[in-house]
């Protein structure tokens, strides 16, 4: 694992094809290690992580491969469940991902002799997002280009079913709030549902469009962030339904929106793929400017890890890393 300093990364690592979607476990797994999984053309990647950042006997970084999974199909998104345990005898990895023939695949290893999948049927048309129940793992929602929202256990029967009034781009589920799903929408709208009554609860307007991604921010329940069109946007719920903070960002149009996990000032988002490079943005809600800005060839994904300032990109047989500053 190397520095890189052509392309500002602190860190990346090599591998064997085109990376879709990269995405840091969000939950603890017991271990000191961070896990990462990153999805190609046709497989699921488990790896771990270790950064300097966090344990000074780390030169740089040390990356290890867990296990690959075939996939026979390109990756589109992918979820950790919080049962995945490292401490565990034997460990238990789960995972779920979201794939072009619009199927969801539930992943099961105890990194030995049990590898199981289990395939979910049920949209109609491409996944865009997906995510498990934060506390428990025992349900799984996933948002589609065909107008819904759909809650799913583990068996892969639906539980819950939103009709949404455009394409479903984001879907967040936060610890703090489990009985309510947010949903982002491409027309604009980000609504909350209660899943007790299976209800709007509320919602949120960008005044603009096309929005490509949202997220709901960990360390502060209020705070949810959006990028539409070329914008940055933020709401605090309780003020208003319209962003009281937006910035233009990115050129053309910006991709992907996500909070840091450890500060609920600190994000990242990404532009649209340009002709070579994507463009990675980390902002502060104390400054005016990026605090920090890369450049990923052809990037795609973007994920924070869990307890460091620190966001990842897939790439070209690559993923990179870049550490910023609280």
């Amino acid at each position: 694992m190397k520095q890189d300093s052509t392309r500002n990364t602190s860190y990346t690592v090599d591998c064997e094809d085109y990376v879709h979607v990269v995405k840091f476990n969000p939950f603890d797994s017991g271990d000191p290690c961070s896990l990462i999984a990153y999805g190609g053309n046709n497989y699921v990647v488990v790896g771990t992580c270790r950064f300097q950042e966090e344990d000074a006997e780390v030169e740089g970084m040390q990356y290890k491969t867990l296990r690959t999974f075939h996939h026979g199909i390109r990756v589109d998104a992918i979820a950790w469940s919080p049962e995945t345990r490292l401490d565990a005898i034997p460990p238990q990895i789960r995972f779920c991902t979201a794939a072009s023939d619009r199927k969801l695949r539930l992943f099961t290893s105890d990194l030995q002799d049990k590898n199981e999948f289990k395939t979910f049927d049920g949209h109609s048309d491409y996944i865009n997002d997906l995510v498990f129940a934060p506390n428990e793992g025992q349900e799984i929602a996933s948002v589609s280009d065909d107008h819904t929202c759909r809650v799913w256990d583990l068996e892969g029967n639906e539980k819950a079913h939103f009709v949404l009034r455009s394409p479903g781009m984001s879907v967040c589920w936060h610890p703090e709030e489990a009985f309510k799903l947010m949903v982002a929408e491409k027309n604009g709208t980000i609504r909350f549902y209660d899943l007790i009554t299976q209800q709007a609860i509320l919602s949120l307007e960008c005044e603009q469009t096309p929005l490509m991604s949202a997220d709901w921010c960990l360390k502060n329940t209020l705070k949810i962030g959006a990028v539409a069109g070329s914008d940055w946007l933020i709401w605090d719920i309780t003020r208003s339904s319209y962003p009281q903070d937006k910035r233009p960002v990115h050129v053309d149009r910006a991709r992907l929106f996500r909070w840091s996990r450890v500060n609920e000032n600190l994000f990242a988002t990404t532009g649209y793929p340009g002709k070579t490079t994507t463009q990675l943005l980390v902002h502060h809600l104390g400054h005016p400017q990026p605090i920090l800005t890369g450049t990923a060839a052809v990037g795609s994904g973007l994920t924070w890890h869990r307890t460091l300032p620190l966001c990842a990109v897939g790439g070209d047989h690559k993923i990179f890393f870049w550490v910023t500053e609280m």
